[in-house]
């Protein structure tokens, strides 16, 4: 808008200063006959004050070009910062996992025993529990997994995976098995870190657990859905420690 205003006034400035020369040159056309010394010292004056506007109608000229161009370099200044916090925005909200991401990595499914237990086994030891998930989301962040959900519930840092009853909680929401871990990161790395002899998996299956892994190039991760709310933690104050 300043920008518009500016090229108005300076396209304003000089149509006025055009009509002026032009009439004061008819002017001096329609005198006609000869020309006294009185009139003479007339057009000296005449044109004196018209140098002198023209001198200051092009000093304004100046001015405003030089406060246009001042405009457009901060206004392009503004537009690289806007940009960059906009690129630093996007970073911490995918770090933070409040926003849907996509990437090539690995989904993960678990599925209890359907082996059949025989007298005096510990029933628990078929079934999937929260540690066993917590295990496996370490061994996929550990292999550099950049994003990771749990039946479409984005894992960030206050997410909870807990036990109750037969079932696990995550991200407050109750889920009963299958449970499908999907992770962003080296399909190849991934794989590799849940198949790690007398690892996780390796445990899991030991128990008939049902362990599925499949590797993709690409794979779509929701953003976190809830509210992070923090009551107790605040940033430190540069020189308040």
């Amino acid at each position: 808008m300043l920008k518009h205003k500016m090229q108005m006034a300076i396209s304003l400035i000089c149509v006025i200063l055009g009509l002026m020369i032009s009439l004061q040159f008819r002017s001096v056309q329609n005198g006609g006959g000869a020309v006294t010394v009185q009139r003479v010292e007339e057009l000296t004056a005449q044109l004196k004050q018209l140098e002198d506007e023209n001198k200051n109608f092009r000093s304004q000229v100046t001015q405003l070009q030089n406060k246009l161009d001042d405009y457009e370099t901060s206004s392009s200044q503004t537009n690289t910062i806007i940009s960059s916090l906009r690129d630093q925005l996007d970073k911490v909200n995918v770090m933070s996992g409040l926003t849907e991401v996509q990437g090539p990595g690995v989904t993960v499914t678990l599925n209890d025993s359907k082996q059949e237990i025989q007298p005096g086994e510990d029933p628990s030891l078929f079934l999937i529990h929260d540690d066993d998930l917590l295990k496996v989301l370490n061994e996929l962040r550990a292999a550099g997994a950049e994003a990771i959900s749990v039946n479409e519930q984005r894992i960030v840092a206050t997410s909870e995976i807990r036990c109750v009853g037969p079932t696990i909680n995550v991200n407050s929401t109750r889920f009963a098995p299958p449970y499908v871990v999907k992770a962003i990161g080296d399909p190849n790395t991934l794989e590799a870190s849940l198949m790690l002899k007398g690892g996780i998996v390796d445990t899991m299956r030991y128990w008939g657990i049902e362990v599925n892994i499949k590797k993709s190039d690409k794979l779509v991760i929701p953003g976190y859905g809830g509210t992070l709310n923090f009551k107790y933690a605040t940033p430190v104050k540069e020189g308040a420690k």
